[in-house]
């Protein structure tokens, strides 16, 4: 590894401006267009499901090229790779800003912004590494963790305030603009030389994306199939939800791609990944951290909104707005535990960190009630912010730490393969939970009550067995009213969906607040020191 320095102060916070601008980018198309989704559907002529497939597919194109984008920057230079992924991403949300169709936004979004994204984001990890010395490199991934996340909270208010005031294209537009600023920033980051003259491994590369590809989709396709059980006209083989099967053949296909990479390597090639990483307790204990911190952030940035925007009825720049508790403790762990606290262990703020989530999620849950307002998200919000804060403060330097520079892009395209999975798992499961729960609550209440006709309660068991959807009190009255239902039926309906809606996001809530619990069995595997020197 370098035992440089890294670039003085003044040249430091523009590099760390660069990537940590890349890294907002790449994470806010995941959010801004959420609160828009009708309105660009409509724009380009196609479906709601249709937008939500584009969204679902950018995701997709990132989780299927991350790994073998990791291993580009090993084969033209982090710094190149890091440029031309930016031109890309720049040349998709041009396409996407002036997309006149579906297929053109496909194009833009998913294809080429997701191409884009695999060649950044391992490449901001590998040079992170290559521009910071080892004790200041835990504030600047904390600092670039940060950013994405706060990209995240920031979407629905960026997306709300677009749409609302100038047109849904613009975002994009914007994007581009922020593309060309990093492209005339990138000259002052420094790259780390390559060495010798490797080449990729196509099998490998081939591999790893279609398991990854495969499992993602599976996941994300959970919520309209089914984990297990088919949703009526869902498909589904043998009986059992064609979700299963996904997954199933995406752990194979990774599993083949694990034992492809040994073989490559017993024999002396060149893989993909170095086989060698998994023995590595430090690099996988922060891996497994990296999952659930996503697993965690993205079913929080799930439930939150929809509690605000669905439950509550409240805009999209008041529910972008009462998310920014979050971006405050988030930013403020990130930046002053290393700054303050540089002997600190990593295994404890990393702990502390997963016990921040849980008392947010837990107090989330307590505050749910028919009566609350608002300003029942802020303090969980504080403390969810706090937690993430914490494990960004911590976990980008802990994986690059474990392994010599020379592999930082490599473990950049797994650590990000990582948490697109965990990301994916996250929001799957916060909204399948909560349908399920949702579904239930509804049916029981409405088949409990008197005011419903029998003629209602025998409709709404055979059509919302499959699961009710997360509707407004709003959206379900007009429904009812165009149904014909007495007002009686219709208020006794609308307290069964009220009632119903908490449900759904308590056991969200509390599958978020277990998951939390289980990720703080592997801490033990992160350091209790903070690495000081580079590695040879």
């Amino acid at each position: 590894m370098t035992t440089s320095t890294g670039p003085g102060p003044g040249a430091a916070r523009l590099v760390l401006l660069t990537l940590a601008a890349g890294q907002f980018l790449m994470a806010l198309d995941s959010s801004v267009m959420n609160v828009s989704i009708a309105t660009v559907a409509d724009d380009v002529g196609t479906t709601v499901t249709g937008i939500q497939g584009a969204i679902t597919a950018y995701t997709l194109v990132m989780a299927m090229c991350m790994i073998p984008g990791g291993k580009v920057g090993a084969l033209i230079g982090r710094r190149r790779a890091f440029m031309i992924g930016c031109v890309v991403y720049g040349c998709g949300s041009l396409t996407t800003a002036l997309a006149p169709n579906l297929p053109v936004l496909l194009l833009g979004w998913a294809f080429l912004e997701g191409v884009g994204a695999a060649l950044i984001l391992p490449a901001i990890v590998a040079l992170v590494a290559g521009n910071f010395p080892t004790e200041r490199r835990a504030t600047a991934y904390g600092l670039i963790a940060a950013a994405g996340a706060v990209a995240i909270a920031l979407g629905p208010l960026i997306g709300g305030v677009a749409t609302t005031y100038f047109a849904w294209r613009w975002v994009f537009a914007g994007e581009v603009l922020v593309v060309l600023g990093i492209l005339a920033l990138a000259r002052r980051i420094a790259d780390a030389p390559s060495r010798g003259r490797p080449r990729i491994d196509v099998a490998g590369a081939v591999l790893s994306a279609l398991g990854l590809g495969t499992f993602v989709y599976g996941v994300l396709r959970s919520d309209e199939w089914g984990w297990f059980k088919p949703k009526p006209g869902a498909p589904s083989g043998l009986g059992i939800s064609l979700v299963v099967w996904l997954t199933l053949a995406g752990l194979l296909l990774l599993w083949l791609f694990l034992r492809w990479e040994s073989r490559l390597a017993e024999r002396h090639g060149e893989p993909l990944v170095d086989p060698s990483l998994w023995g590595n307790k430090q690099l996988t204990g922060g891996l497994t951290m990296f999952f659930f911190q996503y697993l965690l952030q993205m079913g929080v940035f799930f439930v939150a909104p929809l509690y605000l925007s669905v439950a509550l009825g409240l805009s999209a720049l008041t529910t972008g707005a009462r998310l920014l508790p979050l971006s405050v403790t988030l930013l403020a762990a990130a930046v002053l535990i290393p700054r303050f606290l540089p002997d600190v262990s990593p295994r404890r703020v990393v702990r502390l960190g997963f016990l921040a989530m849980l008392a947010g999620a837990v107090a989330l849950m307590a505050a749910l009630d028919a009566n609350a307002g608002a300003e029942i998200v802020t303090v969980p919000l504080l403390l969810v912010g706090l937690g993430m804060g914490a494990l960004a403060s911590q976990l980008g330097s802990v994986t690059v730490s474990a392994v010599p520079e020379r592999q930082s892009a490599e473990v950049g395209g797994v650590q990000n393969a990582v948490t697109n999975l965990g990301a994916s798992i996250g929001t799957a499961l916060a909204g399948s939970m909560m349908i399920a729960a949702l579904t239930s609550s509804f049916l029981t209440s409405v088949e409990q009550n008197p005011a419903v006709p029998a003629a209602a309660k025998a409709k709404a068991t055979t059509e919302l067995q499959s699961g009710v959807a997360f509707l407004s009190d709003t959206q379900l009255k007009t429904a009812l009213e165009e149904a014909g239902m007495s007002p009686e039926g219709v208020q006794a309906t609308l307290s069964a969906n009220a009632e119903a809606r908490l449900d759904g996001l308590r056991a969200a809530l509390a599958t978020l607040a277990f998951a939390a619990v289980i990720a703080l069995f592997f801490t033990h595997r992160i350091p209790t020191t903070q690495p000081r020197s580079p590695q040879a």
